[in-house]
């Protein structure tokens, strides 16, 4: 009996001491992961990574046209272009007593409105524009003092647009624990968390789309297990004091944070190349990862270079007639829709 209990005992004394240096050397790869965080590469972004985001004063003016609406593009929460309330024709006459009235999607328009400007010879500027839809001026006036009133009705079609919102996706495999072990889910988490500890500074997070573990058979060898890592980097919204000053430049961001994350990978490889330590049992798999940009616009939005070939890059607000719901990057049909910018069918 005594000899079958030391038996076990050593038993158990050997299976702690395996469980002990598995669990040591997750320690120390955490550790590792952590030192690299204070590389020079994670340095806090400058204020250059900032723009302003009052835009100049735009000079660029818009004529319209009494054949077909004029469409206009206005960067939305900017200020849109001058839009004249004339045509090409009229600008070369004397006009005499001339009134002009302008409506929009909501109804009629007055300087009275603070994100309205009308001047005195019917200039519209509209300021932190948001409602895309039909613009529409009417003009009265007198060719000589002696004549009647003529009228001309001048439509614009004027939409909203922002840029492509884009994220990125990246892929990597690592060496794992047998699949069923919880030191592959404990790593899991511990990876994003010092990744998004890796790209805070910079407004950016990464999430974990999936993890799967699979026993791979290698090439004139056994099986071994591997971690298939998807996660995604994106910018956020910022709202600290410097953002609050001036807009916050989200794709310089955004590349900033996907250098720093391909970095964080390359120097796995390097310091595990000028290590004397036996590798952990997670490791990273060198040349695995692989990355990819995806474009998106905000709900509502859409690119179409067919409808919209003077801004065939831009996400345009959806004409009626079509939605998109999500974060995709088409305007999807919709007869029922009757709104511009619509979310829903």
């Amino acid at each position: 009996m005594w000899r079958g209990a030391r038996g076990g005992a050593r038993g158990c004394r050997r299976a702690t001491a395996a469980a002990g240096r598995l669990t040591a050397r997750l320690l120390l790869l955490q550790l590792f992961l952590l030192l690299l965080l204070q590389a020079p590469a994670a340095a806090q972004p400058s204020k250059r990574f900032l723009r302003s985001a009052v835009p100049r004063e735009s000079s660029l003016k818009i004529v319209g046209s009494v054949v077909f609406p004029v469409k206009v593009y206005v960067k939305l929460n900017h200020n849109s272009p001058r839009i004249l309330c004339l045509t090409n024709r009229l600008r070369n006459l004397e006009l005499i007593d001339p009134k002009f009235h302008w409506t929009g999607p909501g109804g009629g328009l007055s300087s009275e409105n603070s994100s309205v400007e009308i001047s005195p010879i019917g200039t519209l500027i509209l300021s932190n524009f948001k409602l895309s839809g039909v613009y529409t001026c009417s003009i009265f006036y007198k060719l000589a003092a002696m004549q009647p009133d003529k009228n001309l009705l001048i439509k614009y079609l004027i939409y909203a647009y922002s840029d492509p919102n884009a994220y990125y996706e990246f892929t990597a495999q690592y060496h794992g624990a047998h699949c069923n072990s919880y030191h592959n889910v404990y790593f899991e988490k511990t990876l994003v968390q010092i990744l998004n500890k890796l790209v805070e500074e910079l407004s950016c997070e990464v999430a974990l789309i999936k993890a799967e573990c699979h026993h791979v058979k290698m090439q004139r060898g056994g099986l071994q297990n591997e971690i298939f890592f998807t996660f995604s980097v994106d910018s956020l919204n910022r709202e600290d004091r410097l953002c609050q000053e001036s807009a916050c430049d989200a794709p310089h961001r955004l590349n900033k944070a996907k250098h720093l994350i391909e970095r964080f990978f390359k120097q796995q490889v390097e310091i595990g190349r000028q290590s004397s330590e036996q590798l952990p049992e997670i490791y990273y798999i060198e040349g695995t990862l692989q990355m990819v940009r995806v474009d998106r616009c905000y709900p509502g939005y859409g690119i179409d270079a067919l409808a919209h070939p003077d801004c065939p890059e831009c996400c345009v607000a959806c004409s009626p007639g079509s939605y998109n719901p999500s974060n995709g990057i088409h305007c999807l049909r919709c007869d029922t829709s009757l709104t511009y910018g619509a979310t829903k069918c």
